[in-house]
């Protein structure tokens, strides 16, 4: 006679994953920081700028923001020498004051 077990039975059934975190990882810029800790900025845009960050996010698979930040950067890289150094001294002194 043949013994046939259910998987209710079969105790390898019931065994947990190995544990992983809850909820989905960091999102930061440098790795631990959590997107919820930046501080938040609100602009208003014409719809259609809205709608390219929109479609931008969504072709790159990257967030809004990333986007924006990404903006920025090719923004102030492109800016001559001499405004790029106006740039960085007013953000050493923000810093400074913070």
């Amino acid at each position: 006679m043949e013994t046939v077990t259910s998987s209710r039975d079969n105790k390898t059934s019931n065994r947990q994953p190995a544990s992983r975190p809850v909820g989905r990882p960091s999102a930061g810029a440098r790795a631990g920081e959590k997107v919820k800790d930046y501080p938040q900025l609100s602009v208003r845009v014409p719809p259609a700028v809205k709608v390219r960050v929109e479609a931008l996010s969504s072709v790159r698979q990257t967030s809004q923001w990333h986007i924006i930040t990404d903006a920025i950067e090719c923004y102030f890289r492109d800016l001559p020498a001499d405004e790029r150094q106006k740039v960085e001294a007013t953000v050493r002194r923000t810093i400074r004051k913070a």
